[in-house]
């Protein structure tokens, strides 16, 4: 590896740290928009929660508990609690019984919210692939590979 100047470093780290806040601006939005596809009177908040909600369950698991999703978010249990309520109201999720612990609730997404949620993550992957389709291989790959190391030095 070729070592670099001070300066360099400063100015590549300055470059990265632009880059990745127009990133961050542009996924907010999209949050919204996405929210919305979903239905159209749930918020980027609420997108984040029934998004991790599906991601818990995804492995077949019967549900989540709030206490989870907000660690996973890193929100507090009042917040997440509020929102989980208009979530509920939407008609998106639902509370069921934990079968391993007869006192504590499970969130899960109703037929309703599941349908949503995936005609609006099956739509979202359709444009990311047609941006994607116009990098090459190699590209795709160390993209992959530079996230993953970053989201692993960030958590």
């Amino acid at each position: 590896m070729v070592a670099q100047r001070p300066e360099q470093t400063s100015r590549l780290i300055a470059e990265v740290e632009q880059e990745l806040s127009t990133l961050f601006r542009r996924s907010r939005s999209a949050q919204m928009q996405l929210a919305r596809r979903v239905h159209q009177e749930m918020d980027a908040a609420g997108y984040a929660l029934i998004s991790q909600i599906d991601l818990g369950t995804a492995a077949g698991r019967p549900g989540v508990r709030a206490s989870e999703v907000a660690q996973a978010l890193g929100l507090d249990k009042s917040t997440v609690s509020r929102g989980l309520t208009q979530l509920e109201t939407l008609g998106l999720i639902e509370r069921v019984g934990d079968p391993d612990d007869g006192r504590a609730r499970l969130l899960r997404m109703t037929t309703i919210g599941a349908e949503r949620f995936g005609a609006m993550r099956a739509q979202r992957q359709t444009e990311f692939r047609a941006i994607l389709d116009r990098w090459d291989s190699p590209d795709l790959a160390d993209l992959a590979r530079l996230l993953a190391r970053l989201n692993l030095d960030l958590s």
